[in-house]
């Protein structure tokens, strides 16, 4: 049991370690960009592209981290009203279909990833399946975190609400 608890942590940690590489090199490309635009009335033609292809892989994989740290907006007001074993029900439907639409995510998405092999980034010159590569690796996540969901009850972080005028 300990491995998969050290491999769980190891690709968790890679998952916001790879993320925030991503976010930290699309901010320098682009203060680049701007900084080039601005000065030397020069853009170069991979900046634009690159930032926008580390946008999706930062969006797609924030989507799996969301699932992880439970952080996605749920509407509970009528499933509040329901008895508990319903609620319980809804719960267990909900994360079946959360890792449904994660192996949506692996099958479609290396499906298409691989349809674009043939294609390219016009200002990288690297294949077009850099961009939709993320979807299959998202859907793994997706996978993962929805499975360990299903031993956690709820779906949603809680909160506590606080009336004005409690201090």
């Amino acid at each position: 049991m300990a491995i998969f608890k050290r491999i769980k942590k190891f690709l968790d940690d890679f998952l916001v370690g790879f993320s925030l590489t991503m976010l930290v090199a699309m901010t320098i490309i682009i203060l680049y960009q701007v900084f080039s635009r601005q000065f030397f009335n020069y853009t170069p033609s991979w900046s634009e592209e690159l930032s926008r292809v580390l946008f999706v892989w930062v969006a797609f994989l924030g989507i799996a981290y969301g699932f992880k740290e439970k952080l996605h907006i749920g509407v509970g007001l009528v499933a509040e009203l329901l008895p508990e074993a319903i609620q319980t029900a809804f719960d267990i439907f909900a994360k079946i279909m959360i890792i449904a639409l994660g192996g949506i995510m692996i099958y479609y998405g290396g499906y298409f990833t691989s349809l674009m092999m043939d294609s390219t980034l016009p200002g990288l010159r690297l294949p077009s399946s850099l961009l939709y590569a993320v979807i299959p690796l998202t859907g793994i996540y997706i996978v993962l975190y929805g499975v360990e969901l299903l031993f956690v009850k709820g779906l949603h972080q809680s909160y506590v609400d606080v009336e004005e005028g409690d201090d």
